[in-house]
C-alpha cells in the first residue's frame, strides 16, 4: 500500500466513524497539524503512532506500514493548486511572498525560515465581521553560510 492509498483509507475511515483530526492527534500524542500532515502522507510516523491512529480508525496493518514509510513531501497534484483553499495560500505567497522575504531579511539578515524545524497552528477566532482563520507558521531562522 502507498502513502497516498493510506491517506485515502484514513479519510474514508475518519468520515465513516466521525473521528476528528484533534481526536487522532490526541491518540497519536502529537499536535493536530503534524498528525494531520502525517496521516495525509507528508510525515513518517513511528510504529506506535501508526498503530494508535490505525486502532482508532479500525484500519489494518497495511495502512500502519504505509504510514511509517518515508514520504515524498510536497506532493500536490499540479504545480498551481486548483483546490480553492490551497490556492488561496498560493495566492497569498504570490502577493505577500516578496514582503515576507524583505521583512525576514531586514529583521534576521540573509537566510531563510526553516520548513524542517517548523510548527504550524490553525485556530478559529470569533469576529463580529465573520470568524477569522489564524494560521501561524513558526520556523527556525537559518542563516546562509558561505
Amino acid at each position: 500500500m502507498t502513502k497516498k492509498e493510506a491517506a485515502e483509507a484514513v479519510r474514508a475511515a475518519k468520515a465513516r466513524l466521525g473521528v476528528t483530526w484533534v481526536q487522532l492527534a490526541e491518540a497519536v500524542g502529537r499536535p493536530p497539524a503534524w498528525t494531520t500532515s502525517a496521516l495525509l502522507g507528508q510525515q513518517p510516523m513511528s510504529a506506535e503512532q501508526a498503530e494508535a491512529a490505525a486502532s482508532l480508525l479500525d484500519l489494518d496493518e497495511d495502512v500502519q506500514q504505509a504510514l511509517q514509510l518515508q514520504p515524498t513531501r510536497g506532493a500536490l497534484e499540479t504545480a498551481v493548486p486548483t483546490d480553492p483553499t490551497i490556492y488561496r495560500f498560493y495566492e497569498i505567497l504570490q502577493v505577500y511572498g516578496p514582503t515576507i522575504k524583505e521583512l525576514i531579511h531586514e529583521q534576521f539578515g540573509d537566510g531563510i525560515m526553516s520548513a524542517i524545524n517548523f510548527r504550524l497552528d490553525i485556530k478559529r477566532v470569533p469576529d463580529p465581521g465573520g470568524d477569522r482563520v489564524v494560521v501561524t507558521l513558526d520556523g527556525k531562522f537559518l542563516p546562509y553560510q558561505w
